[in-house]
C-alpha cells in the first residue's frame, strides 16, 4: 500500500520551538534532538498501524482505520480519541495540541504538525530504510 514501509528520520525544520510549545520538558527535548526515529506503517486498506521507535528501545503505537473514532497516543505520552481522515493523499487528525498531516512525496514519509495557537509548525522528511 501507499504508507507501508518502514522509515527513518532524514531531516527536522523546526523541531526546538515545536515541541517546547506542546509541553514536552528540555531534558526531553535535548534527548529527542539527537535521537533517529525510526517510523513503521503498515497499511492494508484503511487499516493502519503506525509504530514509532526511539533509541531508548520504547515506542508508541497508533491503531487506527480511515474516517473511524480511535484510541490515539501523542509523542509526549498523552491519550486521546480521535478520528483519522484521508484528505488528498494525506492522512490527517486532530492531536489534542496540534494538527497532523503525513503523505508520502518524492519517497519520503512527510509528517508536518501545526500548533493553530501559537501558529508553530514542525516538519519532518523521513526516508525509506
Amino acid at each position: 500500500m501507499a504508507f507501508t514501509g518502514k522509515y527513518e528520520v532524514e531531516s527536522e525544520d523546526n523541531y526546538d520551538a515545536f515541541v517546547k510549545c506542546i509541553g514536552i520538558p528540555s531534558d526531553v527535548i535535548e534527548k529527542g534532538r539527537k535521537f533517529k526515529v525510526v517510523t513503521d506503517v503498515t497499511q492494508n486498506g484503511n487499516d493502519f498501524i503506525w509504530t514509532q521507535t526511539y533509541p531508548t528501545g520504547q515506542s508508541m503505537t497508533n491503531k487506527f482505520t480511515i474516517g473511524k473514532e480511535a484510541d490515539m497516543e501523542t509523542m509526549g505520552g498523552k491519550k486521546f480519541k480521535a478520528t483519522v481522515n484521508m484528505e488528498g493523499g494525506k492522512v490527517v487528525v486532530d492531536f489534542p495540541n496540534y494538527h497532523h498531516t503525513a503523505e508520502i512525496a518524492g519517497g519520503k514519509l512527510v509528517e508536518v504538525m501545526f500548533h493553530r495557537m501559537v501558529q508553530k509548525f514542525y516538519r519532518r522528511f523521513i526516508i525509506y530504510c
